[in-house]
């Protein structure tokens, strides 16, 4: 691994219309992901949490693998099922990062997914989504049914096909990326997304060289632009040789 680890920031922020955050995070080396619980107030900070928290035990650890992280993930739904049926709706949440790992002796990014929080990569001007959205309107646009840009107004665009809760099974998906130089990485709820389109969050990314100063200005662009969710970002520079 690279003698000079990665560099990253965070931000959150409740926007302009909830009343709590249901967004955490975690940003500990190798380990950076979000988790955007469901299921109202503290239900969803529940859920967010436990899968947060459960991540941030892979902290300061290496060569970490997709199997890893399926533990630990697995550990949340647990604590998760244990919980007294005493929050109303069932916790849930989304969770979305990448963990910096060895694979056949080079870096690579593990890219994670279950939900609609998202990760990206900056390389160079070129933003890309490594995520697939576990959400009714991706599927529409998947089968043709529905453009990308229709997918954006859709009245079902929040309703998710994959997320860890007490009843759900843990299909997330993992991939397998090489880190290249100059990569950024993006990982971030649909608060940010369902308020800035990607030319902006490239825009951004690119202007702000350093990752918290990244975080914090898209966090703060998404409230202004209507602040309608929690929004979350951690950005992540990839290890310098």
């Amino acid at each position: 691994m690279s003698a000079i680890g990665p560099v990253w920031g965070a931000a959150t922020d409740i926007g302009t219309r909830r009343t709590s955050n249901e967004d955490s995070y975690v940003a500990a080396t190798p380990v950076f992901a979000v988790a955007d619980g469901m299921g109202g107030h503290d239900a969803g900070e529940v859920a967010s949490a436990a899968a947060a928290g459960a991540l941030a035990r892979l902290a300061g650890l290496t060569d970490v693998t997709a199997q890893d992280v399926q533990l630990r993930l697995e550990a949340a739904r647990a604590r998760l099922q244990a919980l007294p049926p005493t929050l109303g709706r069932s916790p849930g949440t989304t969770v979305a990062g990448v963990v910096l790992t060895e694979h056949e002796g080079r870096p690579h990014w593990l890219v994670l997914n279950l939900g609609d929080s998202r990760t990206y990569r900056l390389q160079g001007h070129v933003l890309e989504q490594l995520s697939v959205d576990h959400s009714e309107v991706q599927e529409l646009v998947d089968a043709g049914h529905i453009s990308p840009e229709e997918a954006l107004h859709h009245a079902r665009r929040h309703v998710l096909t994959r997320s860890l809760g007490a009843a759900s099974s843990l299909a997330v998906d993992y991939l397998l990326v090489p880190v290249e130089h100059g990569d950024r990485m993006l990982v971030c709820s649909d608060g940010l997304t369902g308020e800035l389109d990607d030319s902006l969050i490239a825009g951004l990314l690119r202007s702000r060289p350093h990752p918290q100063d990244a975080a914090e200005s898209l966090v703060a662009a998404a409230v202004a632009a209507g602040g309608r969710d929690n929004v979350t970002a951690v950005v992540v520079d990839a290890p310098r040789d």
